[in-house]
């Protein structure tokens, strides 16, 4: 599989440096989409990799699919191009928060979009539940480092915002992407209670599921180490995109 790669940032080297610095792996990095070439311009020699800043020249190079790791705005400004000519893989999810983007994936009728679980897990749960519209509320509590969410000196933990998935993502568009995936993947953005808590005690974000329905009940707790190259990125967000890269080769699928 041949990758083409938006964005050169802890996410994207990180995809790089294992994907790439793997010799014995099937998938390769051909192609990076950047601003700057030359911030990136060594990229190109330790990874064997072509820069590109022209999205139409970087689409029509050596590449598969797709793969972003940039952030809401890039996806908003380049999906419609990209969805026409390539497969896509985002990690931005925060992007699909109004289903505009995610009706004209539905319509593709030659290309797909793939969406990583992110920090979270249990999405396999969640869309079996669905399947027949068993569900009946889904909620997402995050707690985060107090220093991440807001300036103020806190002694003790404050919830800083409680309500939709919608409003979640419109309000912290950097730190709520797992309300998003996980809304797509259950009852929508409306429909998905968010509490999002800011804890002075705590230096790793905890994510907690709930959702229940006909099916029965079910909970979920995530607690998640940052990624060594950039303290506010996930491991587990970066290890959700090559993990996902790797099963779509997969001859024996699961869930």
């Amino acid at each position: 599989m041949k990758i083409g790669l938006m964005g050169a940032g802890a996410i994207g080297q990180y995809l790089l440096k294992h994907i790439n610095g793997n010799r014995e792996n099937h998938m390769t990095v051909k192609s990076v989409f950047v601003r700057n070439i030359e911030k990136y311009k060594h990229l190109e020699e330790t990874f064997h990799v072509k820069l590109f800043t022209d999205i139409h020249e970087f689409l029509e190079s050596d590449i598969d699919i797709v793969v972003e790791a940039t952030n809401i705005e890039t996806v908003e400004q380049y999906f419609h191009t990209i969805i026409k000519e390539k497969n896509m893989m985002s990690i931005s999810i925060g992007a699909f928060s109004d289903d505009t983007l995610l009706k004209i994936a539905q319509e593709s009728d030659s290309h797909k979009l793939y969406l990583p679980s992110g920090g979270i897990g249990g999405l396999d749960l969640i869309q079996n539940a669905r399947a027949l519209g068993n569900i009946d509320t889904l909620t997402l509590t995050t707690r985060k480092p107090a220093s991440s969410l807001t300036e103020e000196v806190l002694s003790e933990e404050t919830i800083i915002f409680e309500g939709s998935a919608k409003d979640a993502i419109a309000k912290y568009p950097k730190n709520m992407n797992i309300s998003i995936i996980l809304s797509v993947a259950g009852i929508g953005t409306e429909n998905t209670k968010v509490v999002l808590v800011a804890d002075p005690t705590i230096d790793k974000n905890i994510h907690n599921i709930e959702v229940s329905g006909e099916f029965g009940q079910a909970s979920f707790t995530f607690v998640n180490d940052p990624l060594k190259e950039n303290p506010k990125t996930s491991a587990l967000a970066a290890l959700s995109i090559y993990a996902t890269l790797e099963r779509l080769e997969d001859n024996i699928v699961i869930g």
